[in-house]
C-alpha cells in the first residue's frame, strides 16, 4: 500500500516542503525501504547532498511525475544595473536654447524618449559606435554653412547613420528625403544612383533646407526640426488652428511629437558615450580615408567589380563607399567615386593577374 508523507528540504537556502509517495508495506526485518534513487540524501551533518546526478525528466517519460528534481542555482556574476540609474539631467539645451524641462509634459516626453535609447543596450552602442564615422564630415558641413552643432543628431533619429535607409513613405538616405524634397534640392534620382544616399551630397541639401526653415519659423529650431518632420505648412496650419506659437504645446501626429524629444534625447546620450554606453572615443567607429576619382565607362557598362579592382579594394567596400550606387553596373557616362585612399604611388592593393 502507498501513503504520502511531507518531508522537508533545503533547496538553495530554502526549506522546501515535498510530498513523497512511500511504501506502507511491511519489509524484511533489518532492511529498510527503499529511496528512489533520485531523492535527494542526507549527508552525515544533516545537510542535503547536492552532489547528485540530475536527471531530466523528460529523458524517461514513464518515470513518476511525484519524485524531486533539484534544479542547479543560477548564479549572476556582476552587479545588476537599472535603467533608473540614470536620470535626465535638471538642464538641457539644444541649439543654444533652452528645453523646458520645467513643464511636467515636456520633461516626461523626453524621458520616455531617454529610456526607450537606453533600453536596447546593443543597438544603443552601435549607434554611438557610428556617430565616429558619420558625424565629422556632417559637422564640417555644418559649421561652414553656420548652422548649430546640434542639428547633427536628426541622423540618429531620421536614419541611425545608414545611408542606404529608406522608408514606407519612399524617404531614402541619411536625411530621408522623400522624392519631392529630394528634387526641390537637386538630389537626382534614378535607375542607376540615388543622390539622397550620398552622406556629403543629402547634407548639403539638408543644410539648405535647415537655412529656409531656420528663416521660416524666425529661429525657432524645434519648430524647424518638427517642420522637417511633418513639413512647414502642415505645422503652421497646426500651430495657427491651435493658436500657439510653442512647439511644446502643439497638437499634432504623433510620429511628430516624439521627433523633437527624441533628438534632443539623442544628443543626451550620444554626446556622452562614456557616461551612458560605458564607450570611450577611441572605440567609435573612425571615418575611412577615401579619395574621389573620376571613372569614364566608355563601353556599354562596366561592372562595380571591375572598378573596384582597378582601386585595390572589393566590390561590398566600393558599394558601402558609394551607397548612391543602386546596381552592380555603370551604364555609359562619368561618375565620381569614393574608393580607399591609397599611400603609395602606384595602386599598391592591385594585384596582378597570374598568366
Amino acid at each position: 500500500m502507498m501513503t504520502w508523507v511531507q518531508r522537508a528540504f533545503v533547496i538553495s537556502g530554502l526549506w522546501m516542503a515535498v510530498t513523497l509517495p512511500v511504501s506502507t508495506e511491511a519489509q524484511p526485518q533489518g532492511e529498510q525501504p527503499a529511496v528512489n534513487d533520485s531523492t535527494p540524501q542526507a549527508g552525515m551533518n544533516g545537510e542535503i547532498d547536492h552532489n547528485l546526478v540530475l536527471i531530466d525528466p523528460l529523458d524517461n517519460p514513464n518515470e513518476s511525475e511525484g519524485r524531486l528534481v533539484i534544479l542547479p542555482e543560477i548564479k549572476r556574476e556582476g552587479d545588476r544595473y537599472f535603467l533608473s540609474s540614470f536620470k535626465l539631467p535638471d538642464k538641457l539645451t539644444f541649439a543654444g536654447k533652452p528645453v523646458p524641462l520645467d513643464n511636467w509634459q515636456v520633461r516626461e516626453r523626453i524621458e520616455y524618449e531617454f529610456y526607450q535609447f537606453l533600453q536596447d543596450q546593443g543597438e544603443s552602442i552601435i549607434l554611438a559606435k557610428r556617430t565616429g564615422r558619420c558625424f565629422p564630415p556632417v559637422e564640417k558641413q555644418l559649421a561652414e554653412a553656420g548652422l548649430p552643432d546640434d542639428l547633427k543628431y536628426m541622423l540618429l533619429v531620421e536614419s541611425k547613420c545608414v545611408a542606404a535607409a529608406y522608408s514606407k513613405a519612399k524617404a531614402s538616405g541619411p536625411w530621408q528625403f522623400i522624392p519631392s524634397t529630394g528634387k526641390r534640392y537637386r538630389l537626382k534620382s534614378d535607375e542607376v544612383r540615388d543622390e539622397r544616399r550620398n552622406l556629403e551630397m543629402s547634407t548639403e541639401a539638408a543644410v539648405k533646407y535647415l537655412h529656409y526653415l531656420k528663416d521660416f519659423e524666425k529661429n525657432d529650431w524645434f519648430i524647424a526640426m518638427a517642420s522637417y518632420n511633418a513639413g512647414e505648412e502642415r505645422v503652421r496650419r497646426l500651430l495657427k488652428e491651435q493658436n500657439i506659437t510653442d512647439y511644446w504645446k502643439m497638437d499634432g501626429p504623433r510620429e511628430t511629437k516624439r521627433y523633437v524629444p527624441r533628438i534632443i534625447a539623442a544628443k543626451e546620450i550620444y554626446s556622452q558615450p562614456e557616461k551612458y554606453l560605458g564607450l570611450s572615443k577611441k572605440e567609435l567607429y573612425m571615418p575611412m580615408e577615401t579619395e574621389r576619382v573620376t571613372i569614364n565607362v566608355k563601353d556599354f557598362q562596366r561592372t562595380l567589380t571591375s572598378i573596384a579592382e582597378e582601386f585595390g579594394t572589393y566590390v561590398l567596400e566600393l558599394k558601402m563607399l558609394n551607397p548612391e550606387f543602386k546596381k552592380d553596373v555603370l551604364p555609359r557616362g562619368v561618375y565620381q567615386v569614393q574608393v580607399p585612399r591609397q599611400s603609395c604611388p602606384t595602386r599598391c592593393f592591385k594585384q596582378e593577374k597570374i598568366p
